[in-house]
C-alpha cells in the first residue's frame, strides 16, 4: 500500500457540466437539421463513441457528421460549436482544491475527444491542477473497458485499494470497483464528500 491513495475524478458531470442542446442549436443554424433533432445525434450518435474510442480523427469525425446533417461551416466553425458546451462544477472543484492541500496525487478519467480536451484545458485553469490525465480517445478503449482501466493503474503506479474513484455513471464505478478501487458514484458534491470523509481521505 502506498502512504496515500490516489484520487480519480471522472470529468463530464462530475467536475464540468455539459449540455449537447447548446452545440445543437449553434450548429442546426448552419446545417438542414432543426436543433431538437440534433441534440439527440450529437449525444447518441455511434460517430461520437467512434470518436471517442479513437477510430475517428477529428477530420474524419467532422466530415461525417457535416455529411449526415449537411453542415455548412468548415472543421473549425464546427470544432468551436461542438466544443462550447461546458460549465464549471464548482461544487467537486473546490473538492479537488481541498483534495490536493491535503498532498493527494489526482487524476482525471475521462470518456473524451480532442476537441473537448483542447476547449476545457483552454477555458478552466482548475484542469491544469492534476497529476495526469487518461482519455479514452488516447487508450482506444471508454469505461467500462478494462483497457481503460489498467492505463490508468499504470500512469499512477497504483491499483486496487489505493486508488479512490468519483463517476457519475454506475457502470463505470462498478468496473473500477470490481478491480478493487474504492469507488464513489457521484450524485453531489455533499454525497462525494461524506464518501471521503467515510474513507478518511478528508
Amino acid at each position: 500500500m502506498h502512504s496515500q491513495p490516489a484520487i480519480i475524478f471522472d470529468l463530464g458531470k462530475v467536475l464540468v457540466d455539459f449540455d449537447y442542446s447548446i452545440a445543437a442549436k449553434k450548429i442546426a443554424a448552419r446545417s438542414e437539421k432543426a436543433p431538437e433533432d440534433l441534440h439527440a445525434f450529437l449525444g447518441s450518435s455511434p460517430l461520437l463513441v467512434d470518436y471517442e474510442s479513437g477510430r475517428l480523427t477529428r477530420q474524419t469525425f467532422y466530415e461525417a457528421i457535416r455529411n449526415a446533417i449537411s453542415f455548412r461551416g468548415d472543421l473549425a466553425e464546427f470544432g468551436g460549436y461542438f466544443a462550447d458546451i461546458f460549465s464549471e462544477m464548482p461544487g467537486t472543484i473546490a473538492l479537488h482544491t481541498e483534495l490536493r492541500q491535503r498532498g493527494f496525487k489526482t487524476f482525471i478519467f475521462s470518456n473524451t475527444n480532442d476537441l473537448a480536451i483542447e476547449h476545457v484545458q483552454r477555458d478552466f485553469p482548475f484542469f491544469k491542477n492534476f497529476d495526469g490525465y487518461i482519455y479514452s480517445y488516447e487508450v482506444g478503449a471508454m469505461k467500462p473497458l478494462p483497457e481503460i482501466y489498467s492505463a490508468m493503474e499504470k500512469m499512477c503506479g497504483r491499483n486496487g485499494a489505493d486508488l479512490i474513484y468519483l463517476d457519475d455513471r454506475a457502470e463505470n464505478i462498478a468496473a473500477g470497483a470490481a478491480r478493487g478501487w474504492r469507488a464513489i458514484l457521484h450524485e453531489s458534491p455533499e454525497k462525494s464528500r461524506q464518501e471521503l470523509v467515510k474513507l478518511g481521505v478528508l
